[in-house]
């Protein structure tokens, strides 16, 4: 019988360590939950780590007000699944109390906003840890990222001041008012990502899945053409096609990703295939070349 790892066990082994670490080293750690794939199975390895006691770590969520309703239907049948605690800021709250202002113009969004609400829900309910789904082959500013990052006591990161890691070893030594962002899956994949839920038949919202959605086109993207928060231009056509989500945000800026794939082995097969980057989709990432970097600098996701 053979003792060598996959290299998907080897991840998993990794992931669970570190949020192990996590719920040792941090007084009251948090879990960010987008509903997309990543903090899915961020949240069945944090499961999976400590059972069969109860999962350690609440669901932290950030309501744009411009999510897709099958993403909430989700993230509430799983929170029942799991008997977890669920914490929920509204960007819209955000806006009404006049901390942040809502965008306006074809190419408004919520996204950015998002990132006043999350510090500002952070420091209500005390976290010190808030474990999110990002991995560095996502985007060369999460490339730069530690896996344990330390936040100010503004919430800013800054990228040209980070802590080693050295042989495992996580430093979550912090003054007060600071917080760290904590990465367990840093060094996964999209690819890994997607045989992992295949192995472990993790179940996913359906709009990972392949379905007849009315679109229109917006700078070479497929958008959801039906939620009224999105206006379009006069020559923007709206037409029915199918198409999935490749990844899950707000609505305004998540591409449709125009598809077949109406099982997890054809999503395998189509992100082997594709020549796009899984966050080519995302019209937040196009605004600026540093657009991601700069609102993690900021204190975002």
């Amino acid at each position: 019988m053979s003792h060598h790892l996959t290299h998907l066990k080897e991840l998993e082994a990794e992931s669970i360590h570190i949020l192990r670490e996590v719920a040792a080293q941090f007084e009251k750690p948090c879990i960010l939950f987008s509903g997309g794939k990543d903090s899915i199975v961020l949240t069945y390895l944090a499961w999976k780590a400590f059972y069969p006691a109860r999962l350690p770590f609440p669901l932290v969520h950030i309501d744009t007000g411009h999510n897709f309703p099958e993403t909430l239907t989700y993230r509430d049948a799983l929170v029942e699944k799991l008997g977890a605690d669920l914490v929920v800021g509204y960007v819209q709250q955000s806006i009404d109390e006049g901390k942040v202002r809502e965008e306006t113009g074809y190419n408004a969004s919520r996204n950015k906003l998002q990132t006043v609400t999350l510090l500002d829900t952070l420091a209500a309910h005390k976290f010190d840890c808030a474990c999110g789904g990002a991995r560095r082959d996502e985007e060369k500013a999460r490339a730069k990222e530690r896996i344990f990052s330390h936040r100010d006591e503004f919430g800013q990161w800054n990228p040209k001041n980070q802590r080693p890691e050295l042989w495992n070893i996580y430093n979550a030594k912090k003054d007060i008012g600071e917080h760290f962002r904590a990465f367990p899956i840093s060094n996964w994949t999209e690819m890994d990502v997607w045989q992992y839920i295949y192995q472990q038949g993790i179940e996913l919202p359906s709009l990972y899945y392949t379905h007849r959605r009315r679109c229109f086109q917006r700078d070479g993207q497929w958008l959801a053409a039906d939620p009224p928060f999105i206006p379009r231009r006069p020559e923007e056509e709206v037409v029915e096609l199918e198409v999935r989500c490749r990844t899950i945000g707000d609505v305004t800026c998540t591409g449709l990703t125009r598809s077949h794939a109406h099982a997890l082995e054809d999503i395998i097969d189509e992100i082997a295939a594709s020549r796009v980057t899984e966050r080519g989709g995302r019209a937040d990432d196009k605004r600026s070349e540093t657009a991601m970097e700069d609102r993690k600098k900021q204190g975002y996701f």
